[in-house]
């Protein structure tokens, strides 16, 4: 009889998926095992089994301990789900599913943008300029904006010393070692890391790239660090020094817990991914944002595909082409 070709339920047609922005924002697990039940994964240890609809996660953190089968990676990956592994000496991995759209309409528009100075420009000032309401950033070169942002961030920071009486001195870590920190800084990477998957699985989940960053440059996750840096002084710099304020017994715990709460509070994956299209389209052209402003170009269920042409753009995909069909 032979074994049968995959275990379970078939995979969900992305129709049927949970839009990011109405997710469970992450779970982080660490001594367990992690399997999977139809469309369902299954998490072991010592107290029982908890099952959660994969199709519900947006981002699954596996901490030390943690193990997982290769039908539970299969199932989140058709769930456009991302997976971080967290190490114990803070290394860390990423891994994604399929984007939750066909469409690659964001994506060439997102191409497009960061290819040209002019546009990429446009879309920094637009990025700094939410973290600078009220300002006129527009004519601002790219030295004056990192200029500026570092004066703000600094501010920031001190303004957190002062109110939770954590000291304060900068921003050192030991990228390989989470433990060769202060407590305040184990906190900040620790919150700084949550942000920064939350932030890749809606880029992903909306179908852009993670490696085409319009401040970042030169790293597969520098649009990432773009997305992340806007909520940086309004999410995980606050619950990093409260959560070193209060002192607890696992400071990398406690402030993922809080970071949890902060992120559902503040709707986050909501905004992240209203924040993302609005940054591609306050630059894009007119025929971009029209075709972006109607929810064809971007609804779940459209399978479009297409043939490139330099003369017209696009040719119908799907049928064969010989002489005298197509024009000289």
């Amino acid at each position: 009889m032979g074994r049968p070709s995959r275990r379970g339920a078939p995979p969900p047609d992305i129709v049927d998926l949970v839009r990011v922005e109405d997710r469970i924002s992450f779970l982080y697990f660490e001594h367990c095992k992690i399997n999977r039940s139809d469309n369902a994964i299954t998490v072991r240890d010592d107290t029982g089994a908890t099952y959660v609809p994969a199709a519900s996660v947006s981002v699954l953190m596996l901490g030390p301990g943690a193990a997982i089968t290769h039908g539970a990676v299969v199932l989140l990956g058709e769930c456009g789900a991302t997976v971080i592994w967290v190490g114990e000496n803070g290394v860390r991995m990423y891994a994604f599913g399929k984007p939750l759209t066909h469409s690659s309409a964001l994506l060439q528009t997102q191409a497009r943008l960061v290819t040209n100075r002019r546009t990429r420009l446009a879309v920094a000032r637009r990025m700094y300029a939410k973290r600078f309401p009220g300002e006129d950033v527009s004519r601002l070169t790219m030295a004056q904006l990192r200029g500026r942002e570092g004066v703000r961030v600094r501010r920031v920071y001190k303004q957190w010393s002062e109110k939770t009486g954590v000291d304060w001195d900068r921003r050192t870590y030991n990228p390989t070692n989470f433990d060769d920190a202060t407590e305040i800084n184990k906190a900040l990477s620790a919150a700084h890391v949550c942000l920064y998957a939350l932030a890749h699985a809606a880029i992903v989940s909306v179908g852009c790239s993670p490696g085409l960053g319009f401040v970042h440059t030169g790293h597969e996750k520098s649009f990432v660090y773009d997305v992340a840096d806007l909520y940086k002084a309004e999410l995980s710099i606050p619950v990093a020094f409260k959560t070193a304020a209060d002192g607890p017994e696992d400071i990398g715990a406690e402030t993922r817990r809080r970071m949890r709460d902060a992120v559902c509070d503040l709707k986050l994956l909501q905004r992240m991914v209203g924040d993302i299209k609005d940054l591609l389209l306050s630059a894009a052209s007119p025929k971009e944002k029209a075709a972006l402003a109607g929810k064809a170009a971007l609804d779940p269920a459209a399978n479009h595909l297409g043939l490139w042409d330099e003369k017209s753009g696009e040719v119908a995909a799907g049928r064969s082409y010989g002489a005298g069909e197509v024009g000289d």
